[in-house]
């Protein structure tokens, strides 16, 4: 079958275009956040703490932070790209268009992808006015940068999908994954907790994506980097296999 690039433009374009129109709000936001954390953790706290494995602590912070952003907006930016239009009605006009689902969904997760890429290069370079940023290993962030966008606005699709509601559709967000974030070494040293909390720690996936990105950073982890890509990796599948059968089905969609 052959591939309808225009079809795909036109989702691409559509949703880039609201991203743009709305760019102010995207980005300042997020800005203000960052910004916030590091007058906070990194000054305040952060003349209270050494170094951690030689790097400082408002060094330390910032791939934490950054995932912390990179999650959050690219379950939200996908999971309102699709909710909106079942809310509104006009999925209708998606489903009666000559595209299949696969240059659907790559639509949604690219446009998704992109804007959180966008709005993580911003909050980078914010990083930078408060903390000395290196990068040890350039090429493996971009890589890690693009793999957790792309997987997580993917799994913001499947989130808009099965909501049925603006409330359920924020609840993933707002009481699992941010949790998560937090309570995954992205403002602390997981050698910082004591070995109660240590192993609790171990079964949280986001430690892993932090850690993955840290040592992309400063070459610094508690875990082999190849455990950080494989379990990315895997919850890409599990993603791709879910929303495949959802779709397949019309779940939420065509009723």
């Amino acid at each position: 079958m052959k591939f309808n690039y225009y079809g795909f433009k036109a989702i691409y374009v559509h949703e880039m275009n609201r991203f743009i129109r709305t760019i102010g709000q995207s980005l300042l936001s997020p800005v203000i956040s960052t910004s916030l954390y590091f007058v906070v953790f990194g000054s305040v706290i952060g003349n209270y703490i050494q170094k951690i494995d030689g790097v400082s602590y408002g060094s330390y912070i910032v791939p934490g932070l950054l995932m912390l952003t990179l999650l959050t907006q690219s379950i939200s930016n996908t999971s309102f790209g699709i909710f909106f239009p079942k809310f509104n009605g006009t999925i209708n006009e998606i489903l009666a268009a000559p595209i299949s689902t696969l240059e659907t969904v790559l639509a949604f997760v690219g446009a998704g992808a992109t804007k959180t890429l966008v709005v993580g290069a911003v909050i980078y370079a914010t990083a930078s006015f408060f903390a000395d940023v290196s990068v040890m290993h350039p090429m493996l962030m971009i890589f890690l940068l693009v793999l957790v966008s792309f997987t997580f606005a993917l799994f913001g699709f499947l989130i808009g999908v099965v909501s049925k509601n603006f409330e359920q559709m924020s609840i993933i967000p707002s009481l699992v994954i941010t949790p998560m974030v937090f309570l995954g070494g992205s403002l602390y040293s997981l050698d910082m907790l004591p070995p109660f909390w240590q192993t609790i720690s171990y079964f949280n996936p986001v430690v892993y994506l932090i850690d993955g990105l840290r040592f992309s950073f400063y070459g610094v982890s508690d875990f082999d980097i190849w455990i950080s890509i494989s379990s990315m990796v895997f919850f890409l599948i599990v993603c791709i296999t879910l929303v495949s059968i959802l779709l397949k089905k019309g779940y939420n969609i065509k009723s």
